[in-house]
Parts: structure tokens; C-alpha cells; sequence
């Protein structure tokens, strides 16, 4: 019995790629600033505080006076003394004048002016109380203030960018083939 059979010789295709690669250049110049911010504006008034310390009646208490006080209450005191000098001897020469009513005026005259004043004193307190005066006129202060915006200029620099891109290239180095052969089939020629 005679068995056909197929051959079948192939040969595979062979494909060579060739690439290139693709070249990107990107660059990104930084942005350009600039900032500038204005000095703030502050304003400052001022009234100082004032204080106020007369102790003036506490020297005067402690008889340590002024010249020009001493001057004007020994003055005054002359003045009232002389008055009472006046006043005193006014009444004497009304008593003198009316002895006829009795009494021994000269006597009585020459007792009282021959006695020691009486001086009364109790407890003091050398200065007096409440002698120095204080007096505080408090100060004020205001503060004004003014604030700015920075201001602020952006540039903004556009990317740089360059592509190639990349090529493939493909060869074939190989086509490929199919040989198919039958064998064992035998032709009849009678027929």
C-alpha cells in the first residue's frame, strides 16, 4: 500500500527593527520677582504726665521761710501789733478818764501789762498734716499706624521645548517561503 505523504519545508520570516530614540529637551527658565514691601507709617503723639508737688506750707511749717514771706508777716504782724497798741492805750486814757467811778485804773493798768502772755499748746505735728500737695495731671499717648501691601511683579518664562522624535526602522533580512512537496503519490498512466 503506498501512503502519501506531504512534505512541507518553511521558512520564517526575518524582520530586523532599527530604532532611534527620540530626544525631549524641556528647560524651564525660573520665574523672574520681584517683591518690594513699603515701610510702614506710624505716628506716635505723646503729652508726658505731670506731676505736681508744692511743699511750700511744710517749709513754712518748720519756719523755714522764705525771705520775702518773712519780710511780709513781720510786716503784718507790726501792722496788727500797732493796732492793739492803739486799741489798748484808747481804752487806758477811757479808763484814766473815768476814775471818778471807782476802781484803781493805774493799778490794774500796771498789773496787766507786767504779766506774761499764757501760751496754750497741744499735741502738733511739725509739718502739719496734709501740708504738701500733690497733684498728677496723667499723660496721654496715641499711636497712629499705616500698613502697605508688598507689592508683588511675576514674569513668567514660558518652558523651552524641543522634541525629535524617535524613527523604527524595519528590514526584513529573510522572506519567508513554504516548499510543499507530495511524495509518494504515483501517477497512473493507463487511466
Amino acid at each position: 500500500m503506498n501512503i502519501v505523504r506531504l512534505k512541507i519545508e518553511s521558512t520564517p520570516a526575518l524582520l530586523v527593527l532599527k530604532s532611534q530614540k527620540a530626544i525631549q529637551i524641556i528647560e524651564q527658565q525660573p520665574a523672574e520677582l520681584n517683591i518690594s514691601q513699603p515701610k510702614p507709617e506710624l505716628t506716635i503723639i505723646q503729652t508726658p504726665g505731670k506731676l505736681t508737688i508744692d511743699q511750700s506750707q511744710a517749709w513754712e511749717d518748720m519756719d523755714l521761710k522764705n525771705i520775702f514771706k518773712r519780710i511780709e508777716e513781720a510786716a503784718q504782724r507790726g501792722y496788727q501789733d500797732w493796732l492793739a497798741g492803739i486799741a489798748r492805750r484808747s481804752q487806758e486814757g477811757d479808763d484814766l478818764m473815768e476814775i471818778e467811778n471807782g476802781g484803781n485804773p493805774i493799778a490794774e493798768h500796771a498789773k496787766v501789762n507786767s504779766e506774761s502772755p499764757i501760751y496754750e499748746f497741744n499735741i502738733g505735728f511739725i509739718p502739719s498734716p496734709s501740708s504738701v500737695k500733690i497733684n498728677y495731671q496723667p499723660g496721654d499717648l496715641k499711636i497712629n499706624w499705616k500698613t502697605h501691601k508688598p507689592e508683588i511683579d511675576v514674569k513668567i518664562n514660558r518652558p523651552r521645548h524641543d522634541y525629535k522624535p524617535g524613527v523604527i526602522r524595519g528590514e526584513i533580512r529573510q522572506w519567508p517561503s513554504l516548499k510543499i512537496e507530495v511524495i509518494g503519490l504515483q501517477f497512473d498512466e493507463k487511466k
